[in-house]
């Protein structure tokens, strides 16, 4: 798909006009821990007016998309038209939020992520659109929450972003790639940034892309209606018999989009892996995913972004308690009223559906419950 170019896309004020980014240098850790989102959203128009709080009992959304400018301008630049950018804004956001009852987004940037070939763009680019999501969780502390980017696949340099991310933005976790070029989240090359977020006990949501060997292959038909499920089933398969997910128990996955193709693999995921390419007995499998593929599988969780219809529900809800759903959007692909009425048309109970909506969401992010 053509990428779609924004208003002013290349000027400092922003893809839109109402949102100046501050570039990272001119943060500070005061003004980021003190809350000050007047300084970073200086250029939001002066006639709109503070949003009000959500009702404490609204619907929790952990797969809500924004895009700093710095982001657009780089996509732009890039030429990275596998995805096309739509026109955000913070209004856009609060709109769909109230129309739907969502009380708060979760935020983070989606594919191609920040990753061009160039490292120190990489880290550049992941800081900015941090910064940005920082800003709004000042801005809005109970609106918005963040999923901070790192600059993967550059291990050290995402193991400064972490820090920075962790202990100063305060993120409420971080939000990866399922695969990067053509390595997936268990690759032993991430070992040491698992590591980290393990020792942290980190939530880390992750967002499909289209790996380097998944591209184009039908011309027909864009990457995004097949791939991108596939790839989250490829990056969970990856977690689970590389052994990293029993290895860095104490990090809380979330993928998207009921978990791509997952529950129809169930059976595959459970019976074939101990196959080797020869079809011969591989049993250093067992070892590497102890309890069983099964068990790992119920201790993830799962948003319901585009999955929000009777048959993706039914097959998610069959493979793991409802206790490990949440509620996502993929906004502003998506809206949230979308998804409410989907959940509506699932047959779930009015308690399973407030679970799903925001009671398993404030086990992971306390701090959202008040």
């Amino acid at each position: 798909m053509p990428v779609e170019t924004q208003p002013d896309v290349g000027c400092d004020c922003g893809c839109t006009g109402e949102i100046t980014a501050l570039k990272a240098s001119q943060l500070s850790r005061r003004s980021l821990l003190a809350g000050a989102g007047g300084a970073l959203f200086s250029g939001l128009v002066a006639s709109q007016a503070p949003a009000p709080e959500a009702a404490r009992d609204g619907i929790i959304d952990v797969h809500h998309h924004v895009s700093p400018p710095s982001f657009i301008r780089e996509i732009v630049a890039q030429g990275a038209g596998e995805r096309p950018v739509v026109g955000w804004t913070l209004e856009k956001s609060l709109e769909d939020m109230d129309r739907a009852g969502v009380a708060t987004a979760i935020t983070s940037i989606t594919t191609p992520g920040v990753w061009f070939n160039d490292e120190a763009r990489a880290g550049r680019l992941a800081r900015e659109c941090n910064d940005f999501g920082a800003g709004l969780m000042s801005r809005y502390p109970k609106r918005f929450g963040l999923f901070a980017a790192l600059p993967l696949p550059d291990v050290d340099a995402s193991l400064k972003e972490i820090v920075y991310a962790c202990d100063v933005l305060k993120a409420d976790g971080v939000g990866l790639l399922t695969s990067f070029g053509d390595k997936w989240l268990g690759d032993r090359k991430f070992w040491p940034v698992l590591e980290e977020l393990n020792r942290r006990k980190a939530v880390v949501y992750t967002h499909p892309t289209a790996a380097n060997c998944c591209r184009n292959l039908i011309p027909e038909v864009h990457y995004s209606v097949i791939e991108l499920a596939t790839d989250t089933s490829r990056a969970i398969a990856s977690l689970l018999f590389s052994g990293a997910a029993s290895r860095f128990p104490d990090i809380t996955f979330i993928f998207s989009h009921a978990g791509g193709t997952l529950p129809f693999l169930l059976e595959r995921f459970t019976r074939y892996p101990g196959l080797d390419r020869g079809l011969g007995l591989n049993l250093d499998i067992a070892g590497k995913v102890p309890g069983g593929v099964e068990a790992m599988l119920q201790k993830f969780y799962y948003d319901i972004a585009q999955a929000a219809h009777p048959a993706a529900m039914a097959s998610l809800i069959k493979v793991v308690p409802v206790s490990q759903v949440l509620f996502g959007t993929d906004f502003p692909f998506r809206t949230a009223a979308d998804h409410v009425r989907g959940m509506r048309a699932s047959g779930l109970t009015e308690a399973q559906t407030r679970a799903i909506n925001r009671l398993n969401a404030i086990r992971l992010f306390p701090r959202f419950a008040a």
